[in-house]
């Protein structure tokens, strides 16, 4: 039997509780042909050390990219290129916190979140998402440096923040001089009704945004981008890391660059927009037609559907159980910096295809009934 990582998974076991896409999704040929293009300039500069705010030309691609599906002007001045949304949050934390100071979470959070936080040694309290009564109170009692926020297609509800949420939480930002790390990633897949305006784009320097081609693209890229005040991005720009390594993945920052300029990377989102709302649709008819005494929330975008049990029951015995048919889940507990939601589970339709996921359901079913 394989270990369990992110990318392995014992044949014939289905894991609807990881987070990436299948591999018959990764766009192989669409990243060989940014390749090619790319090789077969005559200037070999893209090898060479980058920008510390990130390559040039990727900053360009994606600024008219954002723009686009945003529908407001994003500058390539207020981006910054990373390695991904994780070494984002970690470049976060250096900047701008300092050991034995206080952050705000969402309960439930990304549960790795809070693992970049606690390696920080930063205090993580958890709010409840959505209550803004209690994320009033929490400010005025911990005085939080940051608040980490998914406010769209929340990892692991599925829920999203509506425009008067999002217009509360920066307004608390500005009052208590808080600065909020908005967790974008899968603002760019929607499946339904468009999502509110993404919080990188509202007129708070108080904002943080980050982005990732992880879930757009592909994760292998380790590459992603901050969306922020220029004055922000300055600070990141000269920490040490940054400094000495030349910019973040500069090399495949221009390779992604080029999938941008070539209508790439567009012709691949909408093809994840397609097979992720399938699935997604696949998912929920599964999970109704096996009439699981579970409460559902259906999400109209990002990668996770999130149940809830009655509230006696245990989701990580339930999870022992459903191993033994052959079958995983992210157990709510794991998301939450208090320990709550021992009740509730996240499964995520990205990775199998429909018939997978029916299967995976079928599973489910039979771990449940067994009481």
């Amino acid at each position: 039997m394989l270990s369990a990582t992110q990318t392995r998974i014992p044949q014939g076991f289905i894991d609807l509780g990881v987070g990436h896409p299948g591999l018959e999704l990764l766009p192989l040929e669409a990243l060989r042909q940014a390749s090619q293009a790319l090789f077969a300039q005559s200037e070999p500069h893209f090898l060479q050390y980058g920008a510390e705010g990130g390559d040039p030309e990727l900053r360009r691609e994606l600024a008219h990219f954002l723009t686009r599906h945003y529908g407001t002007l994003v500058e390539p001045q207020r981006l910054f290129i990373s390695g991904g949304i994780s070494q984002a949050l970690d470049l976060l934390c250096a900047a701008l916190t300092q050991p034995g100071q206080s952050v705000l979470v969402e309960d439930p959070t990304y549960f790795l979140a809070l693992s970049i936080f606690r390696e920080r040694n930063l205090r993580v309290v958890g709010v409840p998402r959505g209550d803004f009564e209690a994320l009033e109170a929490a400010l005025h009692t911990h005085r939080p440096v940051l608040y980490y926020t998914v406010p769209t297609f929340h990892n692991p509800t599925g829920a999203s923040l509506s425009h008067q949420e999002r217009q509360k939480l920066l307004q608390l930002a500005e009052e208590h001089g808080l600065w909020v790390v908005a967790d974008e990633v899968y603002h760019l897949l929607s499946y339904g009704s468009p999502p509110p305006p993404p919080l990188g784009t509202l007129a708070s320097e108080r904002v943080i945004s980050l982005g990732s081609f992880s879930k757009i693209l592909a994760p292998g890229l380790r590459l992603g981008w901050v969306q922020a005040a220029p004055s922000l991005l300055e600070r990141l720009e000269r920490g040490g890391v940054v400094q000495s390594g030349g910019g973040l993945n500069p090399f495949v920052g221009r390779v992604v660059a080029q999938a941008m300029a070539m209508g790439l990377q567009e012709t691949h989102l909408q093809q994840l927009r397609g097979v992720y709302s399938r699935r997604l649709a696949a998912l929920l008819e599964a999970l109704k037609a096996a009439r699981l005494p579970v409460q559902i929330q259906p999400p109209q975008g990002g990668y996770f559907v999130w149940l809830e049990l009655p509230p006696e029951q245990d989701a990580s015995r339930l999870l022992q159980q459903a191993r033994e048919e052959g079958v995983a889940f992210q157990p709510g507990m794991r998301f939450s910096p208090s320990g709550s939601f021992r009740n509730a589970l996240r499964l995520c339709f990205a990775h199998y295809p429909e018939e997978g996921l029916l299967e995976g359901v079928r599973r489910l079913e039979r771990a449940m009934a067994r009481g």
